[in-house]
């Protein structure tokens, strides 16, 4: 008999709404605290999520749609994704490229920078033995040093952070999801801040010198997590314009992006996927290649 589980790493959850907006079975609750009732000593007021077990049934999707990995499937005890074996899901397309040769050795502003702690700085003698930082620093010859980078993309959402602090231009980040976000501040009730104590991504939302909320939309993810504890309707809109993903062989994902993106950008994604279709049919019956110019 198989042995199905979900974890959630609290830790890694930030009470975005992309999990509880698709899942099937309606098995996960976004909970949005009332700021009244929210401890100061619990620190920033976030929402968090709560997971019914008896209507969970293991496909997936949650897993697979976590920009920041705090969804986990496994089947005795192993990690598992249905919806990804069946390629009725797609993956999420993680991206960040590092170019050690340009990392000078002693630098970790990217580790610092990473408010998930995803990024990990080694430097490694000739002999390939790990080096402390007060090693590094007092090395004679630094040319003979090698600089290692590991991210963990399985958590990334791809913020840009690590990218825009590093002083070499040595790294390259890519967001998972695209979309714009707006703030209406004449709507803002005086003093609040909600918006910028809860954002997961520090620096993305930030009071100007005037004291109203700035976005640096460089940064942002488009999680969500903003409006969800913005106290007026309205006040902040979000909009999903695109989600990087492997090929999609179901229409599952369609049905997950009517909840997850606006419906222009779903309509300009099905679109694309009709036309590739159709290209393909035609490139099958005629024997060659067709090609498509960019307007």
């Amino acid at each position: 008999m198989h042995k199905h589980r979900l974890e959630l790493d609290k830790t890694r959850c930030v009470g975005c709404e992309l999990c509880s907006l698709i899942c099937p079975r309606e098995a996960i609750t976004l909970y949005v605290p009332e700021k009244e009732k929210w401890p100061e000593e619990a620190g920033p007021r976030r929402p968090y999520v709560d997971v019914d077990d008896e209507k969970c049934h293991f496909c997936g999707i949650c897993n697979s749609i976590c920009i920041f990995g705090a969804i986990k499937v496994s089947k005795n005890g192993q990690p598992v994704v249905p919806v990804q074996e069946t390629e009725s899901f797609p993956k999420l397309l993680r991206e960040v490229e590092v170019d050690t040769e340009k990392c000078p050795p002693g630098c970790v502003e990217c580790e610092e920078a990473c408010p998930f702690n995803l990024v990990k700085v080694r430097v490694l003698g000739p002999d390939g033995r790990e080096l402390s930082r007060e090693e590094v620093e007092g090395y004679p010859k630094k040319e003979e040093l090698k600089v290692e980078v590991e991210v963990d993309l399985e958590g990334c959402p791809g913020c840009r952070l690590c990218e825009l602090k590093c002083p070499e231009g040595a790294i390259r980040a890519v967001k998972v999801v695209h979309g714009t976000i707006r703030i209406d501040t004449s709507k803002c009730p005086e003093g609040c801040r909600d918006c910028v104590d809860a954002c997961p991504i520090p620096g993305t939302l930030y009071l100007g010198q005037d004291g109203k909320v700035r976005v640096n939309e460089l940064t942002c993810v488009y999680c969500g997590v903003c409006r969800l504890v913005c106290p007026v309707e309205d006040a902040i809109v979000l909009e999903r314009t695109f989600i990087r993903h492997e090929p999609v062989k179901s229409g599952a994902w369609n049905k997950a992006l009517e909840k997850l993106t606006s419906p222009v950008q779903m309509t300009r994604e099905l679109a694309a996927k009709s036309l590739a279709r159709g290209m393909e049919t035609v490139e099958k019956r005629l024997g060659w290649k067709l090609m498509v110019r960019a307007a």
